[in-house]
């Protein structure tokens, strides 16, 4: 690749955003952002008891992730790919659905302290699947915490994320369904979807690859049913 590119791959908890990323680093040897969850003090604190912890949980997740933006802007003449498992514009996406009014006014006050210059990722990928799916994969991948999550939850960001891709012009934003994809486990799908990223990379698509959303609309979103 002869300039850098910065790959987005989003998706809902437990979707497999973040296997996906892990397989790309490994295809093609690049730097690796994942969303620091586990590392989150609050975060199984929030699955317990939301309205007590989903401000310190937010807040920790807002100067996380603005840190790691900020590394990415320094080192962008360093590395030739990035791939990251999620947008910078999710964070205010997940406070706008935990922290009530009074919660909210104030991580915007602290939003605009830290403010970074996010790069803007080439391509954002958007992983989705129907909520009974997800829930099935959380389930199987047995996290504590996570098993308080529920199908309500799910959808109503999901209808966050879809809001947000309607109005997102950093970058296309391509979705894919992958309800019936196992690239974890099963070579050719894993083949097949490093062959889908890589034509929409070139400006080339691979037969039968989605088109970008904007193309698409909420139409998308009727996949599921929402």
């Amino acid at each position: 690749m002869s300039r850098r590119r910065y790959i987005a791959i989003e998706g809902l908890i437990g979707v497999g955003k973040t296997s996906l990323c892990k397989i790309l680093e490994a295809e093609w040897g690049a730097r690796l952002v994942l969303e620091p969850w586990e590392h989150n003090p609050f975060l199984s604190l929030f699955y317990e008891d939301s309205a007590r912890y989903a401000f310190a949980a937010q807040m920790f997740y807002l100067a996380t992730r603005s840190s790691q933006q900020l590394n990415l802007r320094q080192e962008e003449l360093f590395q030739d790919l990035v791939i990251a498992d999620y947008v910078f514009q999710k964070d205010r996406l997940f406070a706008e659905q935990t922290l009530n009014e009074e919660e909210l006014a104030l991580y915007d006050r602290f939003a605009r302290m830290l403010r970074t210059a996010a790069p803007r990722p080439d391509l954002v990928v958007f992983l989705d699947a129907p909520t009974e799916t997800i829930l099935s994969r959380i389930e199987r991948r047995a996290i504590s915490s996570e098993q308080k999550i529920q199908a309500e939850y799910l959808d109503a960001l999901r209808k966050r994320y879809y809001a947000l891709w309607d109005r997102y012009e950093d970058a296309p934003v391509y979705v894919l369904n992958t309800n019936d994809i196992d690239y974890i486990s099963d070579e050719k799908a894993r083949q097949h979807i490093i062959e889908m990223l890589l034509g929409w990379i070139k400006g080339k698509p691979v037969p039968g690859a989605p088109l970008p959303y904007a193309s698409q609309g909420p139409l998308q979103l009727n996949l599921f049913g929402g």
